[in-house]
């Protein structure tokens, strides 16, 4: 089982990470394929969590490596504490949104149509962990439901939101490896603060998307 003690792991690998993959602006090509590693790191972790089995696809999912892998750490952690301030609203997304997980395009969309909500007021980690929630949460549905290969369309479709709405911002901040920071210099009440404004643009989302679906 991973190891969730973050504030102990990220203190420790910080710098090593920092030199390793860091020492220069990532490329657009390596921040996305660095993004959907995460992702289907945090969707596998979610998935397994939920002891559901996902064999089909389970084999083209390779594990974050390197540097990364710490990484992975922080985002998974970050989700958990985000998921439990919300116990409910990263649950049954696709309940919440009334849509099909059979249809490979009607899952891309809603998925687009969330992340681009949630950050229409602006980008921060918090809204990214948010992003990657949902996508999990969507993701555990799909193989609840009997079509895990949707799994890769989430993942596909986190890949090219990134490449669209977020390299940008990641470049400002060096890469991924700037989550260390917000996770290691902050006190839990500060955490809670910055994680609760993902969990308020998650819940204007389902307020916009009620009535687009019912229009």
């Amino acid at each position: 089982m991973r190891d969730l003690n973050v504030l102990e792991r990220s203190s420790v690998f910080a710098a090593e990470m920092m030199m390793e993959v860091f020492d220069r602006t990532p490329t657009e090509k390596e921040l996305v394929f660095q993004s959907k590693e995460l992702c289907r790191d945090f969707i596998h972790s979610r998935i397994v969590r939920e002891g559901l089995s996902w064999s089909k696809v389970e084999s083209d999912l390779p594990e974050p490596h390197g540097a990364l892998v710490n990484i992975s750490v922080v985002l998974l952690k970050l989700g958990d504490e985000l998921e439990c301030m919300r116990p409910y609203v990263y649950r049954n997304i696709a309940k919440q949104l009334n849509i099909s997980v059979a249809v490979e395009a009607v899952v891309s969309d809603a998925f687009l149509s969330v992340a681009t909500e949630i950050l229409v007021m602006g980008i921060t980690w918090g809204k990214v962990v948010a992003i990657y929630a949902v996508a999990a949460g969507l993701a555990v549905d799909c193989v609840r439901q009997g079509h895990p290969v949707m799994v890769h369309t989430i993942v596909d479709s986190l890949g090219e939101f990134v490449r669209r709405n977020l390299v940008p911002w990641l470049k400002k901040r060096g890469g991924w490896g700037d989550i260390l920071k917000c996770v290691v210099n902050m006190d839990s009440r500060a955490r809670a603060h910055w994680l609760s404004t993902a969990v308020f643009s998650w819940r204007q989302f389902l307020k916009t998307m009620y009535i687009y679906l019912t229009k």
